[in-house]
């Protein structure tokens, strides 16, 4: 079975804030539970492993700066990847929130091998980490160097 799942939240920071922090690969390490734990292992090329069960995953980010999108490519192998999470920051002005502020909407796709668990365990995932995110980027703290 496929689908979709899309969260969002208001954050009290510039969009371009909000779009650098989501396209630092160096900041997933601060919110994503899927890539965890993170490793370069070629150019733009991530492997990631699952908080809960050391999965491992790779990762490509694609960035879209002048449209403040991007897509996270997933999958087993380089040659697998496919852009299975999706992310728009909606400028404040857009919504008639100001300048500093900003919408994250991610989407995330299911492919026909996710299982119902794990689709769902995902969907509660990533509303929390998008609470995360908003609190990292208002607060400006990193645990990591705290």
């Amino acid at each position: 079975m496929s689908g979709t799942d899309t969260v969002s939240v208001v954050i009290h920071a510039p969009a371009q804030d909000v779009f650098d922090f989501m396209a630092d690969a160096g900041k997933m390490t601060l919110w994503s539970f899927g890539t965890w734990s993170l490793t370069e292992l070629d150019d733009g090329l991530f492997e990631g492993r699952a908080l809960a069960s050391n999965a491992p995953i790779l990762l490509r980010i694609d960035p879209d700066p002048d449209r403040l999108l991007i897509d996270y490519h997933l999958g087993d192998t380089a040659a697998t990847l496919q852009p299975r999470i999706y992310v728009r920051i909606v400028p404040g002005s857009v919504t008639g929130q100001g300048e500093t502020t900003a919408t994250l909407i991610l989407t995330a796709l299911r492919d026909v091998g996710m299982d119902a668990e794990r689709w769902a365990r995902m969907r509660r995932a990533h509303g929390f980490e998008l609470d995360v995110i908003k609190d990292l980027i208002e607060s400006g703290h990193d645990h990591r160097t705290a």
